[in-house]
């Protein structure tokens, strides 16, 4: 009788089985994956078919067809990839924010979002948030407001911290205003992956209105998270923060965080603080050599010309004599001639050593029109990579000068320099009021 029973019940589980496996149109998930993923090449009238299992049952079926939509990419993909940043699945989670990213900066999937390093069970691999991600869409480009406003609720509300982490990083990358909020709470949590993806979209960002909200994190326990608190507070200009990052200069725990505290107090460049730099602007350490003369440069004293020119001549280390050159033009020495600072912050954009410097500190000195001026006569003369880089220096600030000189460059023989201005130039249309 036993043995009758466990047949029975063997046959039982060959015949039902499949059928349980299967829902209410008759499919079973092998089926499911199949349909969706043969919808997935094709276009976005399939977008419909692929949308209906977001509410499946099956994680396995509702990640594939996530994966399909984003796929298919095109604004039909907006909607349901924001209904599925609400599913309760925290890897669904992050491929939905990071298709929405994907949207806006195709190649965000695979180069820049998380969501491909988690497994099926949710975990990550460890290293997946230990680098920075410095990816963000052009100032031009114009998000939807739903879209940053569902990346926000996953910041606050995600199923795990590694989607909220991987949504802070999508914010920055969609310079998501509207998701300050989110990111200035999740900077209170205690997860050190989710603060530190926080604090660089704050930075990519760039409203200083949220500067103050860092402050309380110059000290946090967790270096990585303590360095780019400091950086950021230099970024956004947190004047009020002064003392405390004063404090870390003193007593560090280390060489790296003494650099990242006197790059920030640079960065406010406060006259009171002009001690603490002539005390740094010859030490063995080059990075607090170039932190050190940057400051002196930011207070434009014009007392401190001649030892600012005498490093720019002493200098035989490229990036602290770049800073020297910064700190120059900041004083107001705008000639152009050959061994001049500025022709030397511009030769400074051909140098893969020193490009991404030159192009910040020309960056921020072109915000003045008397730079802008100057900085106007080197182009009929750069190469292509200085060009590239002062059309990146010259766009964000306005001024007749900054417009001319970039018409002029759309008309460049160089396809890749003539693009890049007339990109430029729309962006600053679309910025204006």
């Amino acid at each position: 009788m036993r043995s009758f029973v466990l047949l029975c019940t063997a046959v039982f589980a060959l015949v039902w089985q499949p059928l349980l496996a299967q829902d209410a149109s008759g499919q079973t998930r092998k089926e499911k994956i199949s349909s969706i993923r043969d919808w997935g090449k094709r276009d976005s009238q399939a977008i419909p078919l692929i949308a209906k299992y977001l509410k499946d049952p099956d994680t396995d079926v509702r990640e594939e067809a996530v994966k399909a939509i984003i796929k298919i990419g095109t604004q039909y993909s907006l909607d349901p990839l924001i209904e599925a940043t609400h599913d309760n699945d925290a890897s669904i989670q992050s491929q939905a924010v990071d298709g929405l990213v994907n949207f806006y900066l195709p190649g965000y999937v695979t180069t820049g979002g998380l969501s491909h390093t988690f497994t099926r069970v949710g975990r990550r691999i460890k290293s997946a948030l230990s680098s920075r991600n410095d990816q963000t869409v052009d100032p031009g480009v114009l998000v939807r407001p739903d879209v940053i406003e569902a990346i926000g609720g996953v910041i606050t509300g995600g199923a795990g911290f590694e989607a909220r982490a991987d949504a802070a990083r999508a914010a920055g990358v969609l310079r998501g205003r509207a998701a300050l909020p989110a990111l200035e709470k999740a900077l209170k949590s205690k997860n050190s992956d989710l603060i530190f993806e926080s604090l660089v979209a704050l930075q990519k960002i760039g409203d200083t209105s949220a500067g103050p909200s860092v402050a309380f994190l110059a000290n946090d326990f967790d270096e990585r998270v303590q360095t780019t608190a400091l950086e950021t507070l230099g970024v956004l200009h947190v004047t009020t923060a002064a003392p405390q990052i004063r404090q870390v200069i003193g007593r560090p725990r280390n060489d790296k965080v003494r650099r990242a505290a006197l790059g920030a107090l640079a960065m406010l460049g406060l006259p009171a603080d002009k001690s603490i730099f002539e005390e740094y602007a010859n030490s063995k350490d080059s990075d607090l050599r170039i932190a050190a003369l940057e400051g002196i440069g930011r207070i434009r004293d014009p007392q401190d010309f001649p030892a600012l020119e005498k490093a720019f001549n002493d200098e035989k280390n490229l990036k602290p004599r770049l800073a020297a050159a910064f700190a120059l033009v900041s004083e107001g020495k705008l000639d152009t001639s050959e061994f001049s600072p500025l022709r030397y912050l511009v030769n400074g954009l051909g140098l893969s050593k020193g490009n991404s410097a030159s192009q910040a500190y020309l960056q921020e000195l072109c915000r003045r029109q008397d730079v802008r001026q100057a900085v106007v006569k080197l182009i009929p003369d750069a190469t292509k990579a200085e060009k590239l880089g002062l059309i990146a220096a010259l766009a964000p600030n306005a001024g007749k000068e900054t417009t001319a000189a970039l018409e002029q460059l759309t008309k460049d023989p160089d396809a890749e320099v003539s693009i890049s201005a007339a990109r430029s130039l729309r962006t600053g249309k679309a910025r204006q009021p």
